[in-house]
């Protein structure tokens, strides 16, 4: 009986494993029949995601989506965006209306282990600040108390700005729209005294305001939040694809690959360079795409150094300088560290 018992268990047991491992593969599936891949953006953040006039969108999330895209069909072009409000973004990704979400979203344990839906990495080291007009003769966020506070709804920075108040024994009043760009024109209007959001934030907004330079960001940062891509979390195979073109790119950049160097690393002698390379090793079946799959996205997209510098870097309107930040490379004292390509 002990037998048949394990028997049946062993046969249940590799029914799921089957079950699990058809389903794992049902986003990339229908990713590839249907010729692209659908990613959740902002409504218009410059440097993370933004459009144009022509409505060609960019930014340090979109290259993300580009680099996913270049990674499962050789073209970094295959990527439909889909702009969402910060209330709406999780049950776009839950119901399936996007395959990923790249939409500067801060990384928490209620959203990791409540909402069926899996983080894959940190793109952009992040927390939450306070901009306000030099006029107001504001120099901290400990000269705040009574004021009034403009942001997004459905967002943690309602909950950071309730417990920064909370805990320092001052009152405020809160001024929130569900859409960014209401909050950046309340603000601009001077419907409320403190505009508040990530600090990338504050330094992406600030560019619309009427008049950029009469506007402040204080000093202190009030909240730590780790900024990444988001997939379900049902599907480990297309979870896995996500995280390996992050750490795709990072690694690629600690290597000193980049776009311009690309072509002649594929015959770099190195055995990890020929792992990320695909010239060595089938790590890219775990995944399901082709062996060129990190070299399609460097050549197309670049790796992550490049891509920060192209949208949010010291040279960009956000001036979000990058040297010796937590947003460099762990090698030169940041966090940007990928696990190994082995």
């Amino acid at each position: 009986m002990k037998k048949l018992f394990l028997s049946c268990l062993s046969i249940a047991l590799l029914g799921g494993i089957a079950i699990a491992g058809g389903h794992e593969k049902g986003t990339l599936s229908a990713v590839k029949s249907k010729g692209h891949i659908q990613c959740g953006v902002s409504q218009g953040l410059p440097g993370f995601s933004n459009p144009d006039d022509q409505g060609n969108w960019s930014g340090l999330d979109v290259d993300f989506c580009r680099a996913m895209s270049a990674a499962v069909f050789g073209d970094a072009d295959k990527v439909k965006y889909t702009p969402l409000s910060a209330r709406a973004r999780f049950e776009a990704l839950r119901s399936g209306e996007i395959d990923v979400l790249a939409r500067n979203t801060t990384w928490t344990m209620q959203r990791d282990a409540t909402l069926g839906l899996e983080f894959v990495g940190v793109n952009y080291y992040d927390g939450q600040g306070f901009m306000v007009r030099k006029t107001l003769g504001v120099n901290s966020a400990m000269e705040l108390d009574g004021a009034s506070a403009c942001t997004n709804t459905g967002t943690t920075t309602e909950l950071n700005l309730t417990d920064f108040f909370r805990a320092n024994g001052m009152q405020f009043e809160l001024v929130a729209f569900e859409r960014a760009d209401e909050v950046v024109a309340a603000y601009d209007a001077g419907r409320c005294d403190v505009y508040t959001t990530d600090r990338s934030g504050l330094a992406a907004q600030r560019t619309k305001l009427s008049n950029p330079n009469d506007h402040k960001v204080l000093p202190e940062i009030i909240s730590k939040e780790p900024l990444g891509p988001v997939v379900r979390q049902d599907d480990p195979q297309w979870a896995d694809l996500a995280r390996w073109t992050l750490n795709a790119m990072i690694n690629a950049e600690e290597m000193g690959i980049d776009s311009s160097n690309v072509d002649s690393k594929r015959s770099d002698s190195n055995p990890a360079v020929k792992r990320l390379m695909g010239t060595e090793g089938d790590l890219h079946e775990a995944i399901g795409v082709n062996n060129d799959w990190a070299y399609n996205i460097v050549k197309q997209v670049g790796n992550y150094g490049e891509v920060y510098e192209r949208h949010v870097g010291a040279n960009t309107p956000l001036q979000l300088g990058r040297g010796g930040t937590v947003n460099d490379l762990w090698t030169n004292g940041g966090l940007i560290y990928a696990p190994p390509v082995r």
